[in-house]
């Protein structure tokens, strides 16, 4: 049996002409948090809807619990434990039964439910949030796939969204974390993926990449810094003629 939950081996995906995906592998274990970042347009939100059996991929595999699989709907995912969470997650969950599982799913994260009978679309985004996770939980989740989770919440919800992300992982659920915010990531990451143009730059563990380096990663440090010697050389240049 592999250590990984999930492993994304070689996988590229194209539309027509144009590469949403080539040669991203990506690796998860049980009760680990890997942070998949990139800019918009680097290829996050097909990486996603290839998990989740939206998309097949074109090249490359899919392995799940040391299985090769192959995802023909998003229920195929669902069914061997994959949950994604988006960010236009449902808006309205208030049936009795459900009521009384959400309370108790939450309360055993540390959610405290003011009134299981509250609307979905009444609460927060950072309670909306919470409440997706669990119930991703109550479900039988095995790899929870979050998508820009804290993006447009508040320092406090943020926190308090993040908090319950790595209680999921403690339960001993894969977590991966898509995200633009290096400053949301870096403290829960245990690994981190970056993304470029729908290439991957590297899968580093926390210990070998440091907060600065992930943030120069994301910005494009290193085009940032040839186009700065590109400059300088034009600046001379000018000087001289």
């Amino acid at each position: 049996m592999s250590e990984f939950l999930i492993q994304f081996n070689s996988i590229s995906k194209f539309f027509g002409k144009v590469i949403a995906l080539k040669d991203v592998t990506m690796k998860v274990k049980k009760g680990e948090i890997m942070c998949l970042l990139g800019d918009n347009g680097a290829g996050k939100s097909t990486l996603i809807k290839t998990l989740s059996g939206v998309h097949k991929p074109d090249e490359g595999e899919i392995i799940v619990e040391g299985k090769n699989t192959i995802f023909d709907s998003p229920k195929d995912a669902l069914d061997m434990g994959i949950a994604t969470v988006y960010q236009d997650f449902f808006k309205t969950f208030d049936i009795d039964k459900a009521n009384n599982i959400a309370a108790e799913r939450m309360g055993q994260i540390g959610i405290d439910v003011r009134d299981p009978s509250q609307a979905v679309g009444t609460m927060s985004g950072g309670e909306r949030q919470c409440l997706a996770i669990s119930r991703a939980i109550y479900f039988g989740a095995k790899v929870l796939v979050l998508d820009e989770p804290t993006s447009a919440l508040g320092v406090h919800q943020a926190s308090v969204v993040l908090k319950y992300i790595v209680k999921a992982a403690s339960q001993g659920l894969a977590v991966i974390l898509i995200t633009h915010n290096v400053h949301h990531a870096y403290p829960v990451g245990n690994g981190f993926t970056v993304l470029n143009r729908g290439k991957s730059l590297g899968t580093y563990p926390k210990k070998d990449l440091s907060r600065e380096k992930l943030l120069s990663m994301m910005a494009g440090g290193e085009e940032l810094d040839k186009l700065e010697v590109e400059l300088q050389e034009m600046d001379r240049f000018n000087k001289t003629n």
